[in-house]
């Protein structure tokens, strides 16, 4: 319900929201590239905090809502780590050395993140400190086609991190579980990705074409059930919101 357009976003992609549910940040792309902004959705002003040319996307903010993390380069990307307040200048999160590293997600303390690196050659999922220090292969076990999982979304509980992985040849989610490493797929039919966790570390909110287009759905990991978000046009890299006491 009560769906609407985000005013002067245009081309936005990849949104992700801020601690307080009053701001989010996004990729805007345009002829000479791509471009990470921040837009205040109570003032309706934006601004630009990506530094460089080339491609600046997949936005995350960190938990206590000071920083912002993206990917950005030009051969190859790097996340890299700015402060909204302008305090710091940039930081470089990852050394891919040409590599593609995207989709960063926070655990819940902000000590570490999770993130995709094709740094073998294949997409994989990887978790660092949130500093850039010790690097660490996640998806290490054999599960599905083992040649592409990406788009990690860490669950507010920092139990588990969802994921998408492909299985023979189609796109579909799952969760790894942080204690044992124990992979869960949650989807069979059709392509199911990109997905974002709920406040409440147990619902996800997908992109899923089982309707015919891309629609975003609602799955609760536990029952395995699956509701319809949206209809018509298609819709796709859903961000659950944090809780909010009003809508922005």
């Amino acid at each position: 319900a009560n769906a609407r357009p985000v005013p002067g976003v245009g081309s936005g992609q990849f949104p992700a929201w801020h601690p307080s549910g009053k701001t989010i940040a996004y990729t805007q792309f345009a002829d000479d590239g791509s471009q990470v902004l921040v837009r205040d959705l109570v003032a309706g002003t934006a601004r630009r905090v990506s530094f460089a040319a080339g491609s600046n996307f997949t936005p995350t903010f960190s938990p206590n809502g000071r920083t912002v993390v993206f990917a950005s380069g030009v051969d190859g990307t790097d996340l890299w780590a700015v402060s909204l307040d302008g305090s710091d200048g940039p930081m470089r999160v990852t050394v891919g050395r040409g590599s593609e590293n995207t989709s960063p997600s926070f655990s819940p303390d902000g000590r570490r993140i999770a993130f995709a690196s094709g740094r073998l050659g294949r997409p994989e999922i990887y978790i660092t400190d949130a500093d850039g220090a010790n690097p660490q292969w996640l998806t290490t076990t054999g599960f599905g086609d083992q040649s592409y999982r990406s788009d990690p979304s860490w669950a507010p509980d920092g139990r588990h991190v969802a994921f998408q992985t492909q299985v023979e040849g189609r796109f579909q989610v799952a969760t790894i579980n942080l204690r044992d490493l124990s992979v869960k797929q949650h989807t069979i039919e059709g392509i199911n990705e990109q997905p974002s966790w709920a406040p409440d570390a147990r619902h996800l909110v997908i992109t899923s074409d089982r309707s015919g287009t891309r629609q975003l759905w609602v799955l609760d990991t536990e029952s395995g059930r699956l509701r319809q978000l949206t209809q018509g046009a298609t819709a796709r890299q859903g961000a659950w919101s944090p809780r909010l006491a009003t809508a922005p």
